[in-house]
């Protein structure tokens, strides 16, 4: 069974822009929502991943700026109060995860490093869910 979930994440105009530019610039992507995920692994604990995927029955849907997110039980969890932004900035663009719940162990997106305030800085590709690093 669906769960509208409103209040779990965030996404920010700028990263719904780009997340748009993404999905629909691929035809197997198009119109798909954004699963966004938390899985566990290596020295810092829980990770982040993105990708475009199939809703499931029981995943937690939040609607943002035309971009449809969905996410697990347990990772709607650990996300909850977390915004999904995008940086571009001199240092590398990618998507970025803050949440104010996780310090290092928290994880990233896009192959990012952690900063452990639950901030990320870019270095990877697009959606693509590449774990962390622990540098402070």
């Amino acid at each position: 069974m669906e769960t509208t979930s409103e209040n779990a994440i965030t996404l920010t105009e700028k990263a719904a822009a780009k997340l748009k530019l993404v999905r629909d610039g691929k035809e197997e992507t198009k119109g798909k929502p954004l699963r966004i995920y938390v899985e566990g692994g290596g020295c810092c604990g829980m990770q982040y991943g993105m990708a475009f995927d199939e809703k499931q029955a029981d995943d937690a849907v939040v609607n943002a700026h035309g971009i449809e997110i969905v996410m697990d039980g347990m990772s709607v969890d650990y996300l909850r109060g977390s915004t999904v932004d995008f940086d571009d900035s001199l240092q590398g663009a990618g998507f970025k995860i803050i949440n104010p719940n996780a310090g290092c162990g928290g994880g990233c997106s896009s192959g990012e490093k952690s900063h452990g305030d639950g901030g990320c800085c870019g270095s990877g590709s697009e959606g693509q869910g590449n774990g962390c690093g622990c540098s402070h």
